[in-house]
């Protein structure tokens, strides 16, 4: 089996960063063996001709599109890189006028709320800062760039939901 390939594939269709333990574990290949393999893989990616680069980030290594192709095919899949949590903290965002503090994501949707904002922040759609004990959490312009509308647009979109009982 091709070790490349198959820790290409990993990455690829993992909707997370991997860390190298995970696909050590995943692949069942030794870690010693993965950072070359990691390298050429990064190598290859980081051509012109490929429309993904491979990161690293703290938690582990992901697969990006690279920023002069992700206006181009955004509306192919808008949603899909956004897992149902994230999705939820985004329309709690909204719902309640932003900016909103972390601590009132969390007591709607439990400590999971931490992880989805971090996603979130690492994909520049909300940013925190810091106040008092807790976080401020606000929508970025690239939330707006994403979804294709203002946080007003979406305000509206949500009051007209709830008064057609939707």
């Amino acid at each position: 089996m091709n070790k490349k390939a198959l820790v290409e594939s990993a990455l690829f269709v993992s909707d997370k960063p991997i860390s190298l333990a995970k696909l050590s574990e995943i692949t069942g290949l030794p870690l010693e063996e993965l950072g070359p393999v990691i390298e050429k893989i990064k190598q290859e990616h980081s051509k012109e001709e490929k429309g993904m680069d491979l990161v690293e980030i703290p938690e582990g290594y992901e697969f990006r599109i690279k920023p002069q192709y992700r206006d181009k095919i955004a509306k192919l899949a808008p949603l899909s890189d956004l897992t149902e949590g994230m999705l939820r903290t985004l329309a709690l965002t909204v719902a309640i006028k932003p900016p909103v503090k972390q601590s009132a994501i969390v007591r709607y949707q439990g400590n999971k709320a931490y992880g989805y904002i971090e996603q979130l922040e690492r994909k520049g759609l909300v940013k925190t800062e810091k106040f008092s004990r807790t976080k401020v959490v606000k929508l970025t312009d690239e939330f707006e760039k994403y979804f294709g509308k203002s946080v007003d647009e979406l305000k509206k979109l949500l009051e007209g939901t709830k008064q057609t009982g939707s």
